[in-house]
């Protein structure tokens, strides 16, 4: 046992510290953000907007910053070994939600779970563990030289295993954002461009099916094509966020002078947030916060290219991948360049368990970046 210990030490090099600066740049600035654009549920309800306040700063952003920590301290590979069986955990804990007493609903959608006096949402642990599981497949099938079947196949089979949890919730967002993470793993692990053409176009055609089988998916997309088509109904989040973003002009009205939060914007703490950064800093401070999530991306790219292995490296574009085109996804559906997903704002929306599970993911990353080679257990 020492000599392990002895042996991990020195395979060990500091973490990127750019990467954690980036985050903590980024979530302080997301603390303000959200104080701010929480000041439209006080006008409405004290109790509620400390109880947000409570949810959102203690278990997300302090607990997240104390996940951080552990996951950075735990070697990459304890992932990969019991990766099948977080996987496995997370699938049925996302089944739980359907069990009454246990899963409760919010806004029309079964996701949340609760025990005791806090609540979560086991989505978010699965699309960690799903990337997990996928990375350490994904090193498995490199051995086999037939990507259709060692690659394709499961991938699909995963996916379809997943959707049957997450569209019953239903859950459309975490799916696309799990498919997107599963096709830059695999670009990386070498399967052709024509085959990931292949899968995109199966996806938007999945899509297109599920648009006519779930009203609430054809109203988004109605929504995106023509935003001004129903501005008291489905287009009314779209043009209360263009409205304040256009509001905001060059540099803002300053923080906290957001007009649009209060009895405006739909959950302005949550899915709107970006709306009311855009309103109270405008252009310029939009700016600033979509060029620290391109850093941020670069970064962490940065890292999977020197990562010390296959897996870790699979691993670190699927996190990094899952974080960043949920943050895009969010800021392109409140500017009306792509269908609203309803997905939070990393580091910044409401959200305990998101916010926990991202800085999680960070640690997971920055565990990566401290490892050398790989080590041997």
């Amino acid at each position: 046992m020492h000599l392990l210990a002895k042996r991990m030490k020195e395979q060990k090099r500091s973490f990127d510290t750019y990467f954690l600066v980036l985050t903590l740049i980024i979530s302080g600035l997301g603390v303000l953000a959200f104080v701010s654009a929480s000041l439209g549920i006080l006008a409405r309800s004290e109790a509620k907007f400390y109880g947000v306040l409570e949810n959102q700063l203690i278990f997300g952003f302090l607990g997240g910053l104390v996940a951080l920590f552990l996951t950075m301290k735990i070697p990459y590979q304890f992932w990969r070994k019991y990766s099948f069986y977080f996987f496995l955990a997370s699938v049925v804990l996302s089944l739980l939600v359907f069990v009454p007493h246990i899963g409760f609903s919010h806004g029309g959608a079964r996701r949340w779970l609760s025990i005791g006096p806090l609540s979560f949402q086991p989505a978010e642990v699965l699309k960690l563990s799903f990337v997990m599981y996928f990375s350490g497949w994904l090193v498995w099938a490199k051995k086999r030289n037939k990507d259709f079947i060692y690659k394709i196949i499961p991938l699909i089979s995963l996916l379809i295993v997943v959707a049957l949890v997450l569209l019953r919730q239903p859950d459309t967002k975490s799916l696309v954002l799990i498919a997107v993470a599963a096709l830059a793993m695999l670009f990386v692990s070498g399967v052709s461009w024509r085959i990931i053409f292949w899968i995109i176009g199966i996806g938007i055609a999945a899509l297109i099916t599920l648009a006519f089988v779930r009203p609430y998916v054809m109203e988004r997309i109605k929504t995106f094509i023509n935003p001004a088509s129903d501005p008291r109904g489905s287009s009314y989040q779209l043009q209360q966020s263009l409205i304040a973003i256009g509001s905001g002009g060059v540099w803002g009205r300053g923080l906290g002078q957001s007009v649009q939060k209060f009895n405006y914007l739909p959950e302005p703490q949550g899915d709107s947030v970006f709306a009311v950064i855009g309103e109270e800093f405008g252009f310029i401070g939009t700016s600033i916060l979509v060029v620290l999530y391109v850093f941020f991306a670069i970064r962490g790219y940065k890292i999977a290219t020197n990562a010390p292995d296959r897996y870790s490296r699979y691993l670190v574009i699927g996190l990094v991948t899952l974080l960043v085109a949920q943050s895009f996804l969010n800021i392109a559906s409140l500017i009306g360049i792509f269908p609203l997903t309803g997905v939070p704002l990393v580091f910044i929306s409401h959200g305990g368990t998101s916010l926990l599970m991202a800085f999680a993911t960070v640690g997971i990353i920055l565990n990566v970046s401290s490892s050398k080679k790989k080590i041997t257990v």
